[in-house]
């Protein structure tokens, strides 16, 4: 079954010890797209300027990802310029400059509001309650956030999370908006607000996955060579989203799978600037990662 996400699709400029990329593809909507593209059909809600490339509009029609919902406005693209240290898990902000997207009141085309699959990207939480106000039955809707969010719109937030069938947020984020320092106690808080299920992501540490009555611990997939962490949180909810639209299952084992599904594609993400990894490789190659995955883990 095909996913509707509603996101981001931006221009970044990015800076890590190992390199430097300015106008690279990217976009919380790019990474989970391109991800999940690798199971199943993915059609995208979004904006960008006049300035985009049409070079990335070829890029994703090449992956039979869908654009209806694409909306090319007056303007600049989004852009995000930040950089790196040798603490590749957290992100340092030099510039946001939002341009189109500041305006994104997302629309969400007649004929995919029947979508059974919706990631809700990170955007203002009161955008993605009028999301999901426009579909039409949803089976399953996982939602990402982020700390600015629960700093600036937490009770708009809180509003939208007992709709939601999968929550993620990393480590930080968990403790900020439950209040608990200890993870599995902010865990449990969370899912008292309403989500069925909380993933937090906790970038070379793996993940954890809570549920009523269910947890899981998941490590990152191991790697010698790591070169750009940008989007990699966003390839992971892909990868998952991914394998549960094709297993058309969402129970307790599908999640665990899907979890290291996306690790996996997070794996891949990481081991070059932009999307230039994912594009590089076939599903050969993940189910390859996924059988090293099992081994690795075997206890």
């Amino acid at each position: 079954m095909s996913i509707l996400v509603v996101g981001s699709v931006a221009l970044d400029s990015v800076k890590t010890p190992f390199g430097r990329r300015d106008n690279i593809l990217g976009g919380s909507a790019t990474f989970f797209s391109i991800a999940a593209s690798f199971f199943t059909k993915v059609n995208i809600v979004a904006t960008v300027g006049e300035d985009f490339p049409k070079k990335n509009v070829e890029l994703f029609k090449k992956r039979g990802i869908g654009l209806e919902g694409l909306a090319v406005s007056k303007g600049k693209t989004f852009h995000w310029k930040g950089f790196y240290d040798y603490d590749l898990n957290t992100a340092h902000t030099i510039a946001t400059h939002l341009n189109v997207f500041r305006d994104f009141d997302p629309k969400v085309p007649a004929d995919l509001r029947d979508s059974k699959y919706v990631f809700l990207a990170n955007i203002d939480p009161d955008l993605q309650r009028s999301v999901l106000g426009q579909m039409r039955g949803p089976r399953l809707v996982a939602l990402d956030s982020m700390n600015y969010w629960i700093s600036n719109k937490e009770r708009s937030l809180r509003r939208i999370l007992d709709r939601i069938d999968i929550f993620l947020l990393n480590d930080a984020e968990a403790r900020q908006l439950s209040g608990e320092s200890n993870l599995i106690r902010a865990a449990q808080a969370i899912l008292r607000f309403g989500p069925k299920a909380v993933i937090i992501k906790r970038g070379e540490y793996g993940v954890l996955y809570f549920s009523k009555g269910s947890h899981f611990v998941a490590p990152a997939y191991l790697l010698e060579s790591i070169y750009d962490p940008t989007g990699a949180g966003d390839a992971f909810a892909g990868g998952l989203m991914g394998y549960l639209s094709r297993s058309r299952k969402a129970d307790d084992s599908a999640i665990r799978k899907g979890i290291i599904y996306g690790s996996i594609l997070a794996s891949f993400t990481v081991e070059d600037f932009s999307v230039n990894r994912l594009l590089s490789i076939s599903m050969k190659d993940i189910r390859g990662r996924y059988e090293r995955f099992r081994k690795i883990t075997r206890f």
